[in-house]
């Protein structure tokens, strides 16, 4: 049967971004507010790493898509306290872990459950009232406290800069991330052992594979506007 246009597309884009990263960058396609069919189409192209916002989007699309294989599903939007239990259900990475507050009640759930997500830190590095995240000061406080989380492997650092923000300002944010990794890990905590910078969407993804990230989230670039 042929592919569909817009099948084709994705595959053609995931085909051509894939070939341009370095290997040490993991692509994430957002598809949040997509199909389960553009990741079907994702997955043609060798794309297995899949983000979501919104744990009951996700759980619907994973229940149509039981027939692939070795899908990775990364939680990329807030996470509400409430949310907890199913996000550990149903996804490998939580990039948003935004307080200690969500740590903590990830960390005891986990524990009950017997799962050890991938995790990263969400700090906010500039103020910005439409983002979640801790503000350095926050995130110092709270080092020594996630540091002691028995089920969670706290492995990297998540950021978004202000929309509005310039190019200039995109890539400061971003070496802000990678100079505060490298800080973070200068202090030899017994569980904290950083890696991973998750950062860089559509509109800034080259800046930030130049200042470090390993891992960017791609959704228009991939698939195109999302639906209404």
């Amino acid at each position: 049967m042929t592919a569909s246009p817009s099948t084709n597309s994705i595959i053609d884009r995931v085909t051509s971004i894939t070939k341009e990263l370095p290997p040490q960058v993991r692509l994430i396609g957002v598809s949040k507010r997509q199909p389960a069919s553009a990741i079907r189409a994702a997955y043609q192209a060798h794309l297995r790493d899949f983000g979501e916002s919104m744990v009951q989007e996700a759980i619907a699309k994973q229940a149509e898509l039981t027939d692939l294989e070795g899908l990775t599903w990364h939680l990329i939007g807030h996470l509400q306290s409430n949310k907890a239990r199913k996000a550990l259900e149903h996804f490998e990475w939580i990039h948003s872990v935004d307080s200690l507050k969500i740590a903590l009640r990830l960390n005891q759930i986990a524990g009950e459950l017997s799962r050890s997500p991938y995790c990263c830190l969400q700090v906010k590095l500039v103020p910005d009232p439409a983002k979640f995240g801790f503000s350095l000061e926050a995130l110092w406080s709270a080092l020594p406290q996630l540091n002691e989380l028995q089920h969670l492997k706290i492995v990297g650092l998540m950021t978004i800069p202000p929309l509005e923000s310039s190019i200039a300002e995109v890539e400061a944010i971003f070496r802000q991330a990678q100079m505060l990794i490298d800080q973070i890990n200068q202090q030899e905590f017994d569980r904290l052992h950083l890696s991973e910078l998750s950062m860089g969407m559509s509109g800034d993804y080259p800046v930030a594979i130049a200042t470090g990230s390993t891992m960017i989230r791609l959704g228009s670039t991939l698939f195109g506007d999302r639906p209404a």
